[in-house]
């Protein structure tokens, strides 16, 4: 065996000692105990900066929707209607679970009466008439209350709603007029009408036509009548507040 081929081996050896001891040291304990160690101090860094950021959105949104306005401390005296915003579709969800809170936690006193003003709906199709229920306010449920610190709480926290109309947190009343704009009460209506005499409907399903009065009810505040649609007349009983006379 020649000395330059023996020289050539040695040389390929000493290279093939070196790539396989490089592994070793890689992979020696102390070294993989230091890359264990960095990465669970960078995991440990990171979760805890996650934890904290996540603490901190949740007691923000908790201090936004828990928080009671204040002013409240002191019962009003009258019960006075509010606008509550509540998730589109959810208006009958939201009226049901108020009433229920209202009901288990016996606060009938404070929370009087909820609504969700609707309106019907005649439509023509063919040789028939159809009617329909629709939300004059989408998005909106009108409570009846005596705001507290008690009756606030139970309202804006209840599923589905998404605060109070007002400023801020802070609940604002609609005023008499907006009340009596909205029928949300009825008051008492005089109308000078008699047996055979013309009004002009102004609201409701039939709002634009007119109709011929067959009998007068002012105790009940309504009228029977009869309704020129499309060159028929349709029997119909409206009330005071949605006639004109003509």
């Amino acid at each position: 065996m020649s000395e330059e081929f023996k020289s050539e081996v040695s040389e390929e050896l000493k290279e093939e000692t070196y790539v396989k001891k490089e592994p070793e040291f890689v992979q020696s304990p102390e070294v993989l105990a230091a890359i264990a160690a960095a990465k669970a101090s960078v995991s440990d860094e990171a979760k805890a900066k996650r934890k904290q950021a996540a603490a901190a959105v949740a007691s923000k949104l908790a201090s936004e929707k828990d928080e009671v306005p204040a002013g409240f401390l002191r019962r009003s005296k009258d019960a006075k209607w509010y606008i509550v915003h509540t998730y589109s579709g959810h208006e009958d969800k939201v009226k049901k679970n108020i009433e229920k809170l209202v009901e288990n936690r016996g606060m009938q006193d404070l929370v009087l009466e909820i609504m969700v003003p609707k309106e019907t709906i005649v439509e023509h199709k063919g040789d028939s008439l159809r009617s329909r229920d629709r939300k004059i306010f989408p998005g909106y449920v009108i409570v009846k209350m005596i705001v507290t610190n008690e009756s606030w709480y139970l309202v804006r926290n209840t599923q589905g709603v998404t605060g109070f109309v007002g400023q801020g947190s802070e609940p604002i009343p609609l005023s008499e007029e907006e009340v009596r704009r909205m029928g949300l009460e009825k008051t008492s209506i005089v109308l000078n009408v008699a047996v055979g005499d013309t009004v002009k409907v102004i609201t409701g399903p039939f709002k634009g036509f007119t109709a011929n009065v067959e009998e007068t009810d002012d105790i009940k505040q309504t009228l029977k009548a009869k309704v020129d649609m499309f060159g028929r007349l349709t029997p119909v009983e409206l009330e005071y507040d949605q006639v004109d006379k003509l």
